[in-house]
């Protein structure tokens, strides 16, 4: 059986390399492009009311397979392989240069040239990549010059290398961020986007919903609270947490709608109460 949200087929197309595993009327190679637009919402149906599936930040690597003529791809993201229709405008088709920075503040802008003052082009979120091609100095504030020649300042970016040590800190970072079904950015964010965004600036690739997560991460270590250690992930039928320290748990929930810190005790009950007990604690 192939995950539909992972397998590039559909009724009328498939991707060549499904070739004899999926039969399609036809097959497509697919075209590599990236997303250019600070975020890109990737949706079920190639529609604006269809669901949001999942985003796709600035400068992720994705394939298209398809386009239609109202302005939908239809891809495959490289960071997680999520399949799913982006629109077309987000997305430059064509091979990139190879990013050379990550954005490691919640959220930061690029400008039209090294000056705060110039009105933004795009706004990016926390795990947004971007090539630098070089650095100058403005009135002691170090700026990065993309290859489209925006700006960005560069004590919001890291190097694409380096990683964070602790994913509950970067977490942290999207405290009071609303919750939003699909989302995966610091204006809007859901569980298993806060997991996967907190897990890739520590330089763990996870997959992208609650679920898979659950079955492709770390070592389950039990269901006793005594046992478990921040960083661990708390996973229940359709959400999971990251757990803060021996009394909270931090996580992007419709409760409180917001990423917000939990008492563990208090939230267990409440979600078991509600008829969803705690299934899986894994570490990694």
């Amino acid at each position: 059986m192939h995950d539909p949200r992972l397998t590039p087929a559909r009724a009328d197309l498939a991707a060549q390399s499904l070739e004899g595993l999926v039969a399609a009327p036809r097959y497509a190679a697919g075209t590599p492009a990236r997303v250019i637009e600070g975020l890109a919402p990737l949706r079920r149906e190639p529609r604006p009311d269809a669901g949001l599936d999942t985003e796709a930040l600035h400068g992720e690597r994705l394939t298209v397979y398809d386009e239609d003529q109202e302005g939908w791809a239809w891809v495959q993201l490289a960071r997680d392989g999520y399949v799913g229709y982006l629109p077309s405008h987000a997305i430059l088709k064509g091979e990139a240069p190879a990013p050379t920075h990550r954005v490691a503040a919640l959220r930061t802008f690029v400008f039209p040239g090294p000056s705060i003052k110039e009105p933004p082009l795009l706004w990016l979120s926390l795990g947004a990549e971007v090539a630098i091609r070089r650095e100058v100095e403005v009135r002691g504030r170090i700026f990065g010059l993309t290859e489209t020649g925006g700006a960005i300042v560069m004590q919001h970016l890291a190097p694409v290398g380096a990683v964070e040590a602790d994913p509950v800190t970067v977490a942290e970072r999207f405290l009071g961020t609303p919750y939003l079904w699909g989302g995966k950015s610091s204006l809007g964010i859901d569980c298993s986007g806060l997991v996967q965004t907190a897990l890739a600036a520590c330089g763990i690739t996870a997959p992208r919903d609650s679920d898979m997560q659950e079955a492709a991460l770390g070592t389950a270590i039990g269901l006793d609270p005594a046992a478990w250690r921040r960083g661990d992930l708390l996973f229940w039928p359709g959400h999971v947490a990251l757990v803060r320290d021996a009394d909270t748990m931090l996580h992007a929930n419709a409760h409180t709608m917001s990423t917000a810190i939990e008492g563990l005790a208090a939230g267990l009950a409440r979600i078991e109460a509600a008829g969803t007990p705690l299934r899986t604690v894994k570490r990694l």
